[in-house]
């Protein structure tokens, strides 16, 4: 998740920002290496013109597949869909049950461009990056631990990442995963739901929630195929260790207090209270 603590610019560098979702912020500096996060501010660049090209590209947590392709194109100043070819010759070390697909391991971070950068040696350095995280411990052995392989911990994790608003609930929708698992209901999440429909702003309907995919959470059981976009070192350590509690559902009814019960009848007048304050809580979040 992000930190309060905003990017400090560097004295003789050139930066472009870009505001992605829930204020998380994506860096690409020349001359110097610069990773931030901050709260939601309007989209901003600097005055003068970028004069030479960028030394690095920063990830952010959850950002999809499609937006690290993004990201590399314009980075390297490539045509719109030519580093998402680039996936079948890269030859990634995705795990088997990926079945090729790098959702989930393009791990967020700093990566500096080099000399001659390629979207092959990028989308490599991501990938190497997730399995040097993921396969050791203690991520191993905390999803060892809690029953699951690597690939489903991620896919937790990916999860967690889209739901939670603060650092400080990450471990409680992580436990509203479990507990739904464990009881054989339906996720019901609407982060799965925006990720089969390819949107990055919440506004889950009635009938957004019975379209016919595998990511559809409210119609299928168990976790999606996939991961749902690539989580950061605090949303995998939520998967692994899920905070104690017995909750079943939450809803968001104001910003900074999102509430989790285990009781429905609270969790409705939960909901109500978040429509009244303006939230306006998706069509689905009774369910959740």
């Amino acid at each position: 998740m992000q930190t309060n603590t905003p990017p400090r610019s560097t004295r003789g560098s050139r930066r472009t920002i870009r505001l992605t979702r829930r204020g998380r912020i994506a860096l690409i500096m020349t001359g110097a290496v610069v990773a931030g996060t901050a709260a939601a501010v309007p989209l901003l660049t600097t005055d003068e013109q970028t004069e030479s090209r960028p030394t690095s590209l920063v990830i952010p947590e959850g950002w999809r597949a499609s937006q690290v392709y993004a990201a590399v194109d314009k980075v390297l100043a490539l045509p719109a869909g030519t580093t998402k070819k680039s996936v079948a010759e890269a030859d990634l070390d995705l795990p088997n049950d990926a079945e090729g697909n790098p959702e989930g391991y393009f791990f967020p971070a700093t990566y500096p461009l080099g000399e001659n950068p390629t979207p092959k040696r990028l989308l490599t350095a991501m990938v190497d990056t997730a399995n040097r995280k993921f396969t050791g411990a203690p991520i191993a052995a905390g999803a060892q631990r809690n029953a699951l392989n690597v690939y489903q911990a991620v896919t937790i994790a990916s999860i967690v990442q889209a739901e939670a608003t603060t650092k400080e609930d990450m471990g409680k929708v992580a436990r509203v995963i479990f507990n739904r698992l464990e009881r054989g209901m339906p996720l019901q999440m609407d982060s799965t739901i925006d990720y089969a429909l390819d949107r990055s702003t919440p506004r889950t309907s009635t009938e957004d929630t019975r379209i016919d995919s595998p990511y559809n959470s409210y119609q299928r059981m168990g976790l999606p195929p996939t991961p749902i976009g690539n989580p950061g070192d605090e949303a995998m350590h939520a998967a692994i260790n899920p905070t104690p509690g017995d909750w079943l559902y939450f809803v968001t009814v104001k910003p900074g207090d999102t509430r989790f019960t285990a009781d429905h009848a609270e969790h409705r007048s939960n909901v109500a209270e978040s429509r009244r304050t303006g939230q306006s809580a998706p069509a689905g979040a009774a369910a959740k």
